[in-house]
Protein backbone atom coordinates (compact mmCIF):
# COMPACT_ATOMS: atom_id res chain seq x y z
CA UNK A 1 0.00 0.00 0.00
CA UNK A 2 1.41 3.54 -1.14
CA UNK A 3 2.06 5.88 1.89
CA UNK A 4 -0.54 8.46 0.01
CA UNK A 5 -3.30 5.76 0.47
CA UNK A 6 -2.78 5.93 4.28
CA UNK A 7 -6.15 8.22 5.41
CA UNK A 8 -4.95 10.08 8.03
CA UNK A 9 -0.86 11.06 6.05
CA UNK A 10 -3.96 12.19 3.21
CA UNK A 11 -6.05 14.27 5.34
CA UNK A 12 -2.81 15.84 7.00
CA UNK A 13 -1.43 16.50 3.75
CA UNK A 14 -4.81 18.00 2.48
CA UNK A 15 -4.58 20.41 6.01
CA UNK A 16 -1.35 21.50 4.99
CA UNK A 17 -2.19 22.49 1.47
CA UNK A 18 -5.08 23.92 3.14
CA UNK A 19 -2.90 25.91 5.20
CA UNK A 20 -0.62 26.86 2.27
CA UNK A 21 -3.56 28.37 0.64
CA UNK A 22 -5.25 30.75 3.09
CA UNK A 23 -1.56 32.30 4.22
CA UNK A 24 -1.90 33.13 0.37
CA UNK A 25 -5.66 34.55 1.13
CA UNK A 26 -4.95 36.58 4.02
CA UNK A 27 -1.75 38.21 2.43
CA UNK A 28 -3.55 39.20 -0.63
CA UNK A 29 -6.14 40.53 2.15
CA UNK A 30 -3.45 42.86 3.88
CA UNK A 31 -2.00 43.69 0.47
CA UNK A 32 -5.42 45.02 -0.38
CA UNK A 33 -6.00 46.78 2.56
CA UNK A 34 -6.04 50.11 1.54
CA UNK A 35 -8.04 49.01 -1.80
CA UNK A 36 -11.38 50.90 -2.05
CA UNK A 37 -13.97 48.54 -1.79
CA UNK A 38 -11.91 45.49 -1.28
CA UNK A 39 -14.06 42.75 0.56
CA UNK A 40 -11.82 40.56 2.79
CA UNK A 41 -12.11 36.82 2.13
CA UNK A 42 -11.12 33.68 3.86
CA UNK A 43 -11.39 29.93 3.08
CA UNK A 44 -13.82 27.23 4.53
CA UNK A 45 -11.99 24.78 6.13
CA UNK A 46 -11.56 21.59 4.32
CA UNK A 47 -14.53 19.12 6.18
CA UNK A 48 -13.13 15.60 7.15
CA UNK A 49 -16.40 14.07 8.11
CA UNK A 50 -16.64 11.60 5.80
CA UNK A 51 -12.72 10.50 5.82
CA UNK A 52 -13.17 10.24 10.23
CA UNK A 53 -16.51 7.92 9.57
CA UNK A 54 -14.56 5.56 7.31
CA UNK A 55 -11.90 5.20 9.67
CA UNK A 56 -13.82 5.02 13.01
CA UNK A 57 -15.10 1.85 14.42
CA UNK A 58 -18.64 1.66 15.77
CA UNK A 59 -18.34 2.08 19.50
CA UNK A 60 -20.27 -0.91 21.08
CA UNK A 61 -22.17 -0.47 24.59
CA UNK A 62 -22.03 -3.97 26.30
CA UNK A 63 -23.16 -2.91 30.08
CA UNK A 64 -25.93 -0.60 30.74
CA UNK A 65 -23.11 1.19 33.19
CA UNK A 66 -20.71 2.21 29.98
CA UNK A 67 -20.75 5.35 28.44
CA UNK A 68 -22.82 6.03 25.69
CA UNK A 69 -19.69 6.76 22.37
CA UNK A 70 -20.93 10.01 20.45
CA UNK A 71 -20.14 9.83 16.44
CA UNK A 72 -18.88 12.73 14.39
CA UNK A 73 -18.28 14.68 17.64
CA UNK A 74 -18.98 18.24 17.90
CA UNK A 75 -18.17 21.41 19.15
CA UNK A 76 -19.61 23.35 21.74
CA UNK A 77 -18.36 26.41 19.72
CA UNK A 78 -20.46 28.09 16.92
CA UNK A 79 -18.68 29.47 13.34
CA UNK A 80 -20.02 33.21 13.63
CA UNK A 81 -21.38 33.16 10.12
CA UNK A 82 -23.20 36.79 10.84
CA UNK A 83 -21.26 38.55 8.26
CA UNK A 84 -20.11 41.46 10.30
CA UNK A 85 -17.47 43.18 9.39
CA UNK A 86 -15.72 47.00 9.99
CA UNK A 87 -16.39 48.45 6.81
CA UNK A 88 -14.64 52.11 5.86
CA UNK A 89 -15.53 54.76 4.30
CA UNK A 90 -13.81 53.71 1.35
CA UNK A 91 -15.71 50.29 1.64
CA UNK A 92 -12.77 48.34 2.73
CA UNK A 93 -13.39 45.27 5.09
CA UNK A 94 -9.89 44.52 5.72
CA UNK A 95 -8.98 45.06 9.31
CA UNK A 96 -5.06 45.16 9.80
CA UNK A 97 -5.51 43.59 13.56
CA UNK A 98 -8.00 40.96 12.22
CA UNK A 99 -5.65 39.62 9.57
CA UNK A 100 -2.67 39.03 11.41
CA UNK A 101 -4.40 37.51 14.58
CA UNK A 102 -5.89 35.12 11.63
CA UNK A 103 -1.91 34.89 9.71
CA UNK A 104 -0.53 34.26 13.25
CA UNK A 105 -3.18 31.46 13.82
CA UNK A 106 -3.03 30.03 10.48
CA UNK A 107 0.93 29.63 11.15
CA UNK A 108 0.46 27.88 14.38
CA UNK A 109 -1.99 25.71 12.92
CA UNK A 110 0.19 24.49 9.96
CA UNK A 111 3.40 23.94 12.42
CA UNK A 112 1.11 21.71 14.41
CA UNK A 113 -0.33 19.69 11.04
CA UNK A 114 3.45 20.00 9.85
CA UNK A 115 4.64 18.02 13.06
CA UNK A 116 2.12 15.34 12.92
CA UNK A 117 2.84 14.62 9.90
CA UNK A 118 6.31 14.21 10.14
CA UNK A 119 6.15 12.14 13.66
CA UNK A 120 3.49 10.01 11.62
CA UNK A 121 6.23 9.29 8.75
CA UNK A 122 8.34 8.47 11.14
CA UNK A 123 6.47 5.97 12.98
CA UNK A 124 6.06 4.29 9.30
CA UNK A 125 9.75 4.27 9.04
CA UNK A 126 10.22 2.71 12.82
CA UNK A 127 7.61 0.08 11.74
CA UNK A 128 9.09 -0.77 8.80
CA UNK A 129 12.72 -0.61 10.55
CA UNK A 130 14.27 1.99 8.35
CA UNK A 131 15.10 4.67 11.22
Amino acid sequence: MPISDIPILSMLRERLEWHQERQRVLAENVANSDTPHYQAKDLAPPDFAHEVRLASLALERTDPGHIEGAIGGGSAFAADHSGRFEVRPRGNTVTHEDEMMKVASNQMDYEAVASLYTHSLNLIKIAIGKA
